[in-house]
């Protein structure tokens, strides 16, 4: 009995583009109850990073895949396939990578093996919609002599952030001495570089701030203003915003917010024609507000979920939904019942006649820090499987 465990270093969130580290620890462990302890073999090892595409069948039409690219291999147990059983399609994978071939592991000794890989700058982000799903796994398969692979998958979330891939980091001065042996530690520093830019060009996008006011009004007249500092965020941040209702001609007996996310496929790839876009609520906010002359809202962006992005067969994308529920009478009438001007009881009416309306503002999500998304992560960041 041998033990596979895989942990990633630094958590299971990384940006595009970063570099994926972890580490596989193969041991045969001592067992107490064993009388005769004995070495263990592995033929070899390997290690590959795939995207697994899956769409649903009542809401994505999806090409035919192409027959002629079968490969009878896959079918072979004996063929390391990283995504074999897996659903959907394997959209995107990196070369695979050979840990060791022929390891020897004597009664309670283990070895260890770092595996490092670049993740696609231009891949899709990590999503689970109610359409389509992008899943991406580190995979690792290893096979004793004779027998069929097993396979150890660590998943991982990735995140995606626009304007990364067309960065060109300034080269190093010419003089300096080029070193083959520090390929790797040049690695790092470019990664490092890398996520520096990623906060600094989020930081910049998202601290940008400007007043948006926007009246609110229906067929009857104004209910109000809204106002809000800026509408790009990233996930993790709060949305905030204020109504005044003071300068309104139309009372607002109640208004709601919701913080939602806007899925949609492309024209080509529909099941049917017209067919409706999927909303999903990640957050939301509701108040009575007769007689209030301010109010506001603060709904939190889930580190969970997945900021906007577009494919060629998917776009995800970000909004306020507003609904109002205005009165077309006076709402402020009240009833003085008693003929002592001691004894006054307020009340209210019991029937009034109502409108309601709705109101979408877009808004943009941005990607965080991946080391801020992996604390709430439904991840771990360690994996083990016993050969």
């Amino acid at each position: 009995m041998i033990e596979v465990l895989a942990k990633l270093g630094r958590g299971p969130v990384f940006l595009a583009g970063e570099m994926l580290e972890c580490v596989i620890t193969f041991t045969n462990p001592l067992s107490a109850s064993s009388t005769s302890a004995s070495s263990e073999m592995l033929a070899w090892a390997s290690a590959q990073i795939h995207c697994q595409f899956h769409a649903s069948e009542n809401r994505v039409a999806l090409p035919p895949l192409d027959g002629s690219k079968h490969d009878v291999q896959a079918e072979n147990e004996t063929v390391f396939v990283p995504n074999r059983g897996e659903r959907g399609q394997c959209i995107l994978s990196t070369p695979p990578k050979i840990l060791f071939c022929d390891l020897r592991l004597d009664p309670g000794e283990s070895k260890s093996y770092s595996y490092s890989e670049t993740l696609p700058i231009d891949g899709p982000p990590s999503f689970r919609g109610q359409s389509v799903k992008y899943v991406y796994k580190l995979t690792i398969g290893c096979q004793r002599v004779n027998s069929p692979i097993k396979l150890l998958r660590v998943p991982f979330r990735v995140l995606v952030l626009h304007g990364l891939k067309d960065y060109q980091f300034p080269q190093d001065e010419a003089v300096a001495p080029s070193n083959p042996f520090l390929e790797e530690e040049e690695g790092l520093k470019k990664d490092s570089r890398l996520a520096d830019l990623a906060t600094e060009l989020l930081m910049v996008a998202t601290s940008r701030r400007s007043l948006h006011l926007y009246n609110i009004s229906n067929t009857r007249g104004k209910v109000g203003t809204f106002c809000i500092f800026k509408t790009v965020y990233k996930i993790g941040e709060d949305v905030i915003g204020t109504f005044n209702f003071s300068e309104g001609d139309i009372p607002c007996l109640q208004y709601s917010v919701s913080l939602q996310t806007e899925e949609s496929i492309q024209e080509e790839f529909q099941r049917r024609r017209g067919q409706p876009v999927s909303y999903s609520t990640h957050a939301r906010h509701q108040e009575a507000c007769l007689h209030t002359a301010q109010s506001s809202f603060s709904l939190p962006i889930p580190l969970s979920s997945t900021p906007g992005f577009t494919t060629n067969i998917v776009s995800l994308k970000w909004r306020l939904h507003f609904e109002f529920v205005t009165s077309g009478e006076s709402a402020g009438t009240c009833v003085v019942r008693g003929s002592q001007s001691e004894a006054i009881t307020w009340t209210g009416v019991e029937q009034i006649e109502v409108d309601t309306f709705s109101w979408d503002l877009p808004i943009k999500v941005l990607p965080t820090n991946p080391i801020l998304a992996s604390y709430v992560s439904q991840f771990s960041s360690t994996n083990s499987i016993t050969i």
